[in-house]
């Protein structure tokens, strides 16, 4: 299958894994041994509601790309250890990398070109061009009224952010482990890693601590059950539970049994985009109809899919842009026309990260903010 190249893998889009795997015939046993892992650590997401191209071009990448199939944990905190070089080399460069500053309106010129940025504290900000690197869910709320009914912006509206959580469990003693990331066919765990083995900030030779992937966690991502909106405890319980069919020697109900000394919950409401079959089509160009406007993030179109790597890529190809001034943008997926323009409904978080397309431990701030902005993750 591989073999036939990327416009075989581009065509099994409309395809989800398992509908894919009935098609050529392929056993339950492959389903649930190697793509049920697959689908819920590339998206998140259970393989009957994961497109196939997803896991081709994943697969595609481990075997013609050397280090294609290797994994790696940053060396401590993502501010710390990711977003404060990137600051320090943005500064030192003479830029400016500002903190709340919550974009209000995109102000337009009579030609739809952007006029400037107004902000919550009711500054302007004008620029000569203009790179959006917000998540697709946080862009569709801002969106000016005059380009919502152009099929390139109308396209937006087959994307939206998967729901994701992390969880982070430090145990009395060290589990049994292996010093790499583990996939895990289990029904509400996706991957897992002993961070005390795999990664040196937190080394530690005798007591686990845990960081897990929670997911599918929500109906879109094929759970029954909506845990976005569950308790930090429900959560935990249900993790446990799961680990001790995992660790069935050393986690459980026994006199010796290894015990959770602290937990933490981080939930992630609109995550990577839902890979759903037939949403490739949608992703847009980094080059936008709109001479000064250019997007970025890993739901733009480019070949790492929805994820860190795809983040970067879609950054460079943004710059390419902009310092080339290409002006050619990828055609709109079919049926993308509008019924009219829009006003867009704004943004209306006041700071805190899960109103913005971020993760958080979510008390009873972060979930108020939800329930302003984006209620449906919380339905029950």
């Amino acid at each position: 299958m591989l073999v036939e190249g990327q416009s075989f893998i581009d065509a099994q889009d409309e395809l989800s894994v398992t509908d894919f795997c009935r098609k050529y015939g392929m056993p339950d046993r492959i389903i649930q041994e190697v793509f049920i892992p697959m689908a819920k650590a590339l998206d998140f997401i259970d393989p009957d509601r994961l497109s196939m191209t997803v896991v081709l071009t994943a697969m595609n990448r481990f075997i013609n790309e050397t280090d294609g199939s290797q994994t790696a944990f940053l060396d401590g905190n993502q501010p710390d250890r990711l977003c404060a070089p990137m600051v320090q080399h943005i500064s030192a460069a003479g830029g400016e990398v500002r903190l709340s500053a919550v974009v209000e309106e995109i102000v337009l010129e009579e030609d739809g070109s952007v006029r400037h940025l107004q902000l919550r504290n009711g500054e302007t900000l004008k620029a000569d061009e203009y790179v959006s690197a917000l998540p697709v869910d946080v862009l569709k709320r801002l969106l000016p009224k005059k380009w919502s009914a152009m099929p390139f912006f109308r396209q937006l509206d087959n994307l939206e952010g998967i729901p994701v959580i992390n969880i982070h469990l430090w145990f009395d003693r060290k589990l049994k482990n292996i010093d790499a990331l583990c996939f895990s066919r289990s029904d509400l765990l996706s991957v897992y890693a002993d961070m005390s083995t795999c990664c040196k900030e937190y080394k530690d030779d005798e007591r686990s601590m845990l960081e897990l992937v929670f997911a599918p966690c929500a109906a879109i991502a094929g759970s029954s059950t909506n845990w976005i909106a569950k308790s930090d405890e429900e959560i935990v319980e249900a993790t446990m539970k799961e680990l001790q069919r995992l660790f069935p020697t050393e986690l459980g109900d026994f006199e010796g049994a290894a015990q959770l000394r602290k937990s933490v919950v981080v939930k992630v409401p609109r995550s990577v985009y839902a890979a759903l079959p037939g949403r490739n089509k949608f992703r847009p160009s980094q080059a936008t109809p709109i001479r000064n406007f250019t997007l970025a993030g890993d739901w733009t179109s480019q070949k790492f899919l929805g994820s860190m790597e795809g983040a970067i890529l879609a950054g460079k190809l943004a710059a390419r842009v902009v310092s080339k001034g290409e002006v050619l943008c990828k055609a709109p997926g079919p049926g993308s026309s509008g019924d009219g323009e829009r006003a867009p409904p704004g943004l209306r978080g006041n700071g805190t990260a899960v109103a913005f397309g971020g993760g958080a431990v979510c008390g009873a701030k972060e979930r108020k903010e939800l329930l302003k902005q984006d209620p449906s993750v919380l339905d029950p």
